[in-house]
């Protein structure tokens, strides 16, 4: 099923069969830089308004939306047009940015047990016009706020490079069409080293943040379970690989789970690894946020800065992450699209 925002220039033209290419012009347009809805593009006669909107459906039905942190954080429920599969976004606004972060797959198959999404399991790869249109909708809304929408993370749930080509896509419309800096576009990834080495050859240079959790292979085997396929060796050789070729900061994530990857120990092997990639690697520090099937705690903030500084004892530039949206379920891991999440008991190292 092809959507609003899957269609190209020319799948455009052939709907609007006939229209002179002003006319083509003016619906490109009204959809990617006024942000308008196909059925408001007010440029165009009511006759090429109706032929767009019923050839080319929107991708996302509107389910829910909740607010908190003073409504700068904004989560959104979707269901997929074609069958009701339920993704969801995040838009948070901060003093200098807005950001949205968006999902790339219905559900995740990377299976981490700290993460919802993970535990929901894996239903289906987005296509590019739904990844779209999830950025179309939250500039949408920081437009009627008065802010503009500056940044896209592919953070939300699933995993980008899983669903390689549909995500690229997005990222070539958000770059070429909806005007967006490559610099302003970042996408994460649990460590699929393939399509690490694949981002390297392309055109754009966006953003790269590893979710790394952990510095050697028997934690992270059970934190990260791609780990197995992909060792920390592995994947950062392909990401000073990615380094070399593109030139630009990579990020570490690390979530910080209470008594499990919060140690002196830990410390050790993450500056060891940020070292592979110095001076060009940064690390975010998350204190790991609540969810339903996951027992462990995340670690409490004196020792997350404790932990801080230890890194930068150790030469390491790292960052102690807010936590955002936390209450509405939105923060980084959160995210299940109101699916029942299995609650699952026992130890972190039992849990992988």
């Amino acid at each position: 099923m092809q959507t609003l925002y899957d269609a190209s220039r020319d799948e455009l033209a052939a709907i609007l069969d006939g229209a002179p290419a002003y006319r083509i012009e003016q619906a490109w347009h009204g959809l990617y830089r006024d942000l308008q809805p196909a059925a408001e593009i007010s440029t165009l006669p009511k006759a090429m308004r109706t032929r767009l909107t019923e050839a080319l459906p929107d991708a996302l039905v509107p389910a829910a939306t909740t607010e908190c942190d003073g409504g700068t954080t904004r989560k959104y429920l979707w269901h997929l047009a074609d069958g009701g599969h339920p993704i969801e976004s995040v838009l948070m606004h901060y003093r200098d940015r807005s950001t949205v972060c968006v999902s790339t797959q219905a559900g995740c198959a990377m299976a981490c047990g700290f993460c919802a999404t993970g535990q929901a399991g894996f239903t289906r790869h987005l296509t590019p016009g739904e990844i779209v249109e999830q950025v179309v909708r939250a500039a949408r809304d920081a437009a009627a706020s008065g802010r503009r929408l500056s940044n896209v993370v592919f953070m939300g749930m699933g995993e980008p490079l899983a669903n390689p080509e549909a995500t690229w896509r997005a990222v070539e419309r958000l770059h070429g069409d909806l005007g967006m800096s490559a610099r302003s576009l970042t996408i994460s990834t649990v460590g699929i080293v393939p399509g690490i080495r694949a981002l390297a050859d392309r055109s754009l240079p966006v953003n790269l943040a590893v979710s790394l959790h952990a510095g050697r292979d028997e934690l992270r085997d059970q934190l990260v379970p791609i780990n197995r396929r992909y060792p920390i060796s592995v994947l950062l050789d392909a990401c000073a690989e990615y380094l070399e070729r593109r030139r630009r900061r990579i990020s570490f994530e690390w979530a910080m789970i209470d008594g499990t990857n919060d140690t002196p120990r830990d410390a050790d092997e993450l500056a060891d690894a940020a070292r592979v990639l110095s001076p060009h690697a940064h690390v975010n520090l998350i204190p790991l946020n609540p969810t339903p099937g996951w027992p462990t705690k995340g670690t409490p903030l004196p020792k997350v800065r404790r932990f801080a500084e230890m890194l930068a004892e150790r030469g390491v530039n790292a960052t102690v992450r807010a936590n955002r949206g936390t209450e509405i379920a939105a923060a980084c891991g959160q995210l299940a699209a109101g699916q029942p999440v299995a609650i699952r008991t026992g130890s972190a190292a039992e849990l992988a």
